[in-house]
């Protein structure tokens, strides 16, 4: 493990190993951000570790977005859950036509991952949110005002400014050594 490596997995000052994370992964999220900035895919083996950071872990949780029928994130969603990720799975849904008579499909997480962190509050020092949505705000405002830590994990060019803003800290992944495996 390299010095510049060390930064991103052990622990900071204030950190200690006792504080208890919650890591919520908008995958939906990562997966666009990470394809359109660098043409590959993010290393949720990874991810887990730099949340950590010799923290103790109390729940990771994975949302994963799937097209009815098909069968291509079987192997994705294993893995996740291989790795102790709490996996969970929505089918992509039809939400309306655009003005072309072009089907626009919903299958966000965003209402799900805020009621996780509420549900997580009162067991953990620390949330570790994998999105750069800057849709989850209010949620990051609410933890702190409970006393829970909000780190944002994202990549920074695709992260909201006023999540930026409001988080604890911000890492971001695109400048975490290993963070990717290339698309095949």
């Amino acid at each position: 493990m390299s010095t510049n490596d060390d930064a991103f997995t052990t622990l900071q000052a204030g950190e200690r190993a006792e504080h208890r994370v919650a890591l919520l992964a908008d995958t939906q999220n990562l997966y666009y951000a990470a394809r359109d900035e660098h043409g590959a895919h993010v290393d949720y083996e990874r991810l887990l570790a730099v949340s950590l950071r010799g923290r103790t872990l109390a729940q990771a949780s994975a949302y994963v977005v799937e097209r009815e029928g098909d069968r291509t994130a079987f192997p994705f969603i294993t893995k996740l859950s291989a790795l102790g990720y709490r996996v969970h799975r929505r089918t992509v849904r039809v939400h309306r036509s655009d003005d072309e008579g072009r089907l626009v499909l919903e299958g966000d997480w965003d209402l799900q991952i805020a009621a996780d962190m509420v549900r997580t509050l009162e067991h953990v020092d620390v949330i570790v949110l994998a999105s750069g949505d800057g849709d989850f705000v209010p949620m990051v405002k609410l933890a702190q005002e409970r006393g829970v830590r909000v780190e944002v994990a994202a990549f920074r060019a695709a992260t909201s400014q006023a999540l930026a803003d409001a988080a604890d800290r911000v890492v971001d992944l695109s400048a975490i050594p290993g963070m990717f495996v290339q698309n095949g």
